[in-house]
C-alpha cells in the first residue's frame, strides 16, 4: 500500500538558479530510484525565516510530495543532513492519500518582483489643513490635582 508523504527541505540562501536546479534534480532522482512514486517537487523560493539557521535569516523553501512505502523517508533525510546545501528539512507522512499529479522538473527561473506602484498622496483640502496659531503666554496659575495625591500648583 502506499502512503503519501510531503517533504519541505529548506536550502541555502546564497545558491545560484542553476544549485537549486541541481538540488531539485538530484532528490526527485534520489526519491524515484528508491521506489517513489508520483514525485511532484516545487519551489516555494526565498523566504524570511522565522529565526536564524546557521547563520542564515533567509533560505530557499521547497516543496515535496511523494507517494511510497516508507523505505524512502530515512534514505533522504540522510542524503538532506549530510548536504551542506540543506539547511533544515521535515517528512510529514499524511493521513490522507492526496492525489499527486507527478510534475516534470523545468528549470526555475527566478522571478524578478514586481514594481510597487508608487501611491500618489491625494492633494489636501483646505478644511482637512490645520493651521498653526501662536500660543499667547499669560502668567496664569493651573491647578492639577491627582486622585492619590495632594494638589499641585504649577505656574505657566
Amino acid at each position: 500500500m502506499s502512503t503519501t508523504y510531503e517533504l519541505m527541505f529548506i536550502l541555502r540562501p546564497d545558491l545560484t538558479e542553476e544549485q537549486v536546479n541541481q538540488q531539485r534534480r538530484k532528490y526527485y532522482d534520489f526519491l524515484k530510484q528508491n521506489g517513489a512514486d508520483k514525485v511532484a517537487i516545487k519551489v516555494w523560493g526565498k523566504r524570511r525565516l522565522a529565526y536564524p539557521i546557521q547563520r542564515f535569516s533567509d533560505g530557499i523553501y521547497i516543496l515535496a510530495n511523494y507517494t511510497g512505502d516508507g523505505s524512502q523517508v530515512a534514505p533522504i533525510e540522510r542524503t538532506m543532513r549530510l548536504s551542506d546545501e540543506v539547511i533544515r528539512y521535515l517528512t510529514i507522512k499524511l493521513k490522507k492519500d492526496l492525489d499527486i499529479e507527478e510534475t516534470q522538473l523545468s528549470d526555475v527561473q527566478s522571478s524578478k518582483p514586481e514594481p510597487v506602484p508608487q501611491v500618489q498622496p491625494e492633494p489636501t483640502s483646505p478644511a482637512l489643513e490645520v493651521k498653526e496659531e501662536p500660543v499667547a503666554e499669560t502668567n496664569e496659575t493651573i491647578e492639577v490635582t491627582e486622585e492619590t495625591s495632594n494638589p499641585v500648583t504649577v505656574e505657566a
